[in-house]
């Protein structure tokens, strides 16, 4: 049992140093287009399954409420949330549905939907993004894996972050560490230094 342990803490370890190889430039640019939206007046629209929908209320508490520092409160909705919204939507038309909808409603041209899947291959994350394609949203993906059908939909002007592992758990960690980057790049580039 104790070594089935250490060799989780060594496998995340050496995901982490994977990732740390391969995504900060593509975190940096995802960072810059968050900043760009906000400063803007634009809103980040977040989703995901699972722990991909804890990640993106995660993502989505940091810039209501704060990250590491008092600031003023930043634009963002998790659209994993409102169990009224997702549970009618998914009876009255398709599950695949439930993020697309609220997307309708809530996104206009200029924002962001920062989608999370470890597979890159949830329908509704994938129906999401198509729906906020079309309302010339912007897109960030957090993905694993070969990034699925998602890494096909994103434009040039799109962010994808894949985490490079087949792993979901060691994707999920290398996710909230990419979540919680783009929260410290977010607020010292609003906010100046954290001191």
């Amino acid at each position: 049992m104790i070594e089935r342990i250490k060799n989780n803490f060594t496998e995340s370890i050496q995901t982490k140093i994977a990732a740390a190889d391969a995504l900060p430039e593509i975190i940096g640019k995802a960072g810059s287009l968050l900043v760009n939206t906000l400063l803007n007046g634009g809103k980040i629209l977040t989703c995901g399954n699972g722990g991909s929908a804890g990640d993106a209320q995660h993502f989505s508490s940091e810039m209501l409420n704060r990250y590491e520092r008092d600031r003023p409160a930043l634009p963002a909705i998790a659209l994993t949330t409102d169990t009224s919204t997702l549970t009618s939507i998914a009876n009255d038309y398709d599950y695949s549905q439930i993020f697309a909808k609220q997307i309708k409603a809530l996104g206009q041209a200029g924002d962001i939907l920062l989608a999370f899947s470890t597979s890159g291959n949830s329908k509704n994350v994938i129906e999401a993004i198509r729906t906020a394609l079309a309302k010339d949203m912007l897109i960030i993906t957090c993905t694993g894996k070969d990034g699925g059908e998602m890494a096909g939909l994103i434009s040039e002007n799109d962010v994808e972050i894949r985490v490079p592992s087949n792993s979901t758990a060691r994707i999920q960690e290398v996710h909230l560490l990419i979540i919680h980057s783009l929260c410290d790049l977010i607020d010292n580039q609003l906010f100046g230094e954290n001191k």
